[in-house]
């Protein structure tokens, strides 16, 4: 989502005619036992900011449509990691775990699984009928612990962190494979971020980095803004006691757990419109609905109206949708594919 301001309203109308049960529910949710789990639909309150936009770009279109460019199909897709700020060593295996977890594996994690939703990914195409790769990998890594462009970022300035760490790893110049990701820490603040944005994605400017290359940067909301970024983990303050409560996080972060959805958001987009000009609905680059867009905040089958679709809750009361490497356990939101014409999870139930 390059540039993703992507309306609330617009949002429940999009869920609402996808879902086949959420919106005509009466309870407040709706569970269906399993041996080990339970699935269930939460109805939560909407987010405190919910006239702003979570993602940047904004469409009234949600003909989702190829303009004839490259996506990312070479293999692997080689991730160069940017940890800006101070990152403990669990966050960062947390979030490499996800990564990690995308790629099909010789002893795959158990269904529905990440890798499972990134086929969905995959089935994106370029004009020479080549699909989205289906394995991405971490190929390096740089720490700024130094916070060397300061505690507070501009998009311009998220340019200029690629390029200092670009030279200072060095990452090599990947232009078929590579893609830089930037993570933030929690006490860094990003332009837009929180107000407008939780994560975004463009490309590497020749003036600011040497040369064009895809990247997407993405917030630790844990202690900025929760309640947006890492919903539904977090519900606004405003509700008190008196409407339904947050969701326990998978892996007991509400910042880091609410990060992995948009990190999945960004990698979705970033590899099916790594410059802006492949998959998008409207006609304006700069403005885009993109797969990620038009799901967001679903995540099972009966999303709609308020209900965020059927997920899992574990029998310590951890919510999920997707099963990772190393039995890790993630809530992920579904993307649009190409195929069903409709968003789409391993985890749907119909």
């Amino acid at each position: 989502m390059p540039l993703h301001h992507f309306i609330f309203s617009f949002l429940i109308l999009a869920f609402s005619a996808t879902s086949s049960v959420a919106a005509a529910a009466a309870s407040k949710e709706q569970t269906l036992n399993t041996q080990d789990a339970e699935f269930f639909n939460p109805k939560l309150p909407p987010r405190t900011l919910s006239s702003s936009k979570r993602f940047e770009g904004s469409s009234n279109l949600v003909d989702l449509r190829y303009h004839m460019g490259p996506v990312l199909s070479s293999s692997p897709i080689n991730i160069y990691l940017i940890w800006y700020g101070r990152w403990s060593l669990s966050q960062k295996l947390l979030i490499k775990d996800f990564i990690t977890s995308i790629s099909p594996s010789a002893t795959p994690s158990p269904s529905p699984s990440v890798s499972e939703w990134w086929k969905t990914v995959s089935l994106y195409t370029d004009q020479t009928g080549a699909n989205v790769s289906r394995t991405l990998v971490v190929a390096k890594e740089h720490s700024d612990t130094r916070y060397s462009h300061g505690y507070h970022l501009t998009r311009l300035s998220v340019q200029q962190v690629i390029a200092t760490a670009v030279k200072a790893a060095p990452f090599p110049v990947d232009h078929r494979n590579g893609i830089y990701l930037i993570l933030t820490s929690h006490d860094v603040t990003v332009q837009d971020f929180c107000r407008a944005v939780c994560g975004f994605h463009y490309f590497t400017f020749p003036s600011m980095v040497g040369y064009t290359m895809p990247y997407a940067w993405i917030g630790n909301s844990g202690k900025q803004c929760p309640e947006v970024c890492a919903y539904p983990f977090a519900v606004p303050g405003y509700m008190g006691g008196g409407g339904p409560g947050a969701l326990l996080p998978p892996n007991g972060d509400v910042g880091l757990d609410g990060m992995i959805s948009v990190i999945a958001h960004e990698l979705a987009e970033l590899t099916t419109n790594p410059l802006v000009n492949a998959w998008y609905a409207g006609e304006d680059p700069t403005a885009p609905t993109e797969i990620g867009d038009l799901c967001e905040g679903l995540y099972g089958t009966g999303g709609g109206g308020g209900y965020i679709g059927q997920v899992i809750r574990d029998r310590k009361g951890r919510t999920y949708n997707m099963n990772g490497s190393k039995g890790r356990k993630f809530l992920v939101q579904w993307i649009w594919s190409p195929a069903l014409k409709a968003c789409a999870g391993p985890n749907a139930l119909d």
